[in-house]
């Protein structure tokens, strides 16, 4: 199900947009939608980064390819 969203922008951001979205084969909906999507992910990702960062510089211990081969194979 779809929905319908409006936004108040100003004239020339609009065309800015839509010129875009264009050039890179999308229509501005779906440059929009696209976008936001991605910045929503690409937040998630830095934050289970930082995460992971913070809990490896808690016990900085790397295993080389050799040594998992080795456990798991």
């Amino acid at each position: 199900m779809s929905t319908t969203f409006t936004m108040r922008i100003r004239e020339e951001d609009k065309e800015l947009i839509n010129e875009y979205a264009i050039i890179h084969g999308q229509s501005m909906s779906s440059f929009m939608l696209n976008t936001a999507l991605e910045a929503i992910e690409d937040d998630i990702d830095l934050r289970e980064w930082r995460k992971a960062k913070a809990e490896f510089d808690k016990n900085p211990v790397t295993y080389s390819a050799e040594e998992i081969a080795a456990k798991y194979l």
